[in-house]
């Protein structure tokens, strides 16, 4: 199951998923760019369901487990990366609702799918979760404050489902993603150009990250080839961490 699933890294993640041989669930409010990319993953000889929904509403969220149960017979991975962002405003000028939708979709939609999702995994003997977090969730980064908030909040339930389930077969991590070549990120560039050197700026590598580079970790942590990782939180992020760190 993958959210966010209708462009960016859920979209790369949807497509790497599917070549690797995963049947894939995907999620997203866009039903149209569901279905396309459905049909795309089948024509090139993948398995893939839309389940079109919103995570902040739990019961999208329980439709689309269903889903993957009733059309593959379970769920064992999840990647759970759905997203908002705004352009910053200082905390006192944004607005309550801006404040919201931020929490409720970062993490009150990890929170939600993870609810779903537990139970499911739990039923079929285990399995594995990733979260998509942010640098923001290990530092500001000069993004909104709700923003930092949100990401900050996906690692704490990451760290505590991971401690919470460890012992039941169930792995839970998340990636700390850099600034990635995704439609959120272009639209603001788009209304301010200035953000394209500032968010490369406190880099190793000196360029954003494509989809696919963040969609290939997080198809990593939910394979068996990271059967002894949980509870972390992995960098994906030019290096950024070790910049931030060397710094304090």
């Amino acid at each position: 199951m993958i959210t966010g699933a209708s462009s960016g890294i859920g979209a790369a993640a949807a497509r790497l998923f599917a070549q690797e041989g995963a049947a894939v669930v995907l999620m997203a409010r866009r039903g149209d760019r569901l279905g396309e990319l459905v049909a795309r993953i089948e024509a090139d000889g993948g398995r893939a369901a839309a389940a079109v929904g919103d995570v902040t509403r739990p019961d999208d969220a329980r439709r689309a487990v269903e889903t993957a149960v009733d059309r593959f017979g379970g769920l064992h991975c999840a990647f759970n990366n759905a997203g908002y962002a705004t352009l910053d405003s200082p905390l006192h000028e944004t607005d309550d609702d801006v404040f919201a939708r931020t929490m409720d979709v970062n993490a009150g939609g990890v929170w939600n799918c993870m609810k779903q999702q537990l139970p499911v995994m739990l039923a079929g003997g285990g399995g594995s979760i990733v979260n998509t977090s942010s640098t923001a969730g290990r530092y500001a980064t000069g993004a909104s404050v709700a923003y930092v908030a949100a990401k900050h909040a996906v690692l704490g339930i990451t760290r505590g489902a991971a401690a919470e389930y460890g012992q039941r077969g169930i792995r839970v991590n998340a990636l700390v993603v850099g600034t990635t070549r995704s439609e959120m990120i272009d639209e603001a560039v788009r209304q301010m150009p200035v953000l394209e050197s500032a968010f490369i700026a406190p880099q190793i590598q000196k360029r954003m990250a494509s989809p696919v580079e963040i969609a290939q970790a997080a198809l990593w942590l939910c394979s068996d080839r990271s059967s002894f990782v949980t509870g972390t939180a992995m960098p994906v992020d030019g290096g950024i961490s070790a910049q931030a760190i060397a710094g304090q």
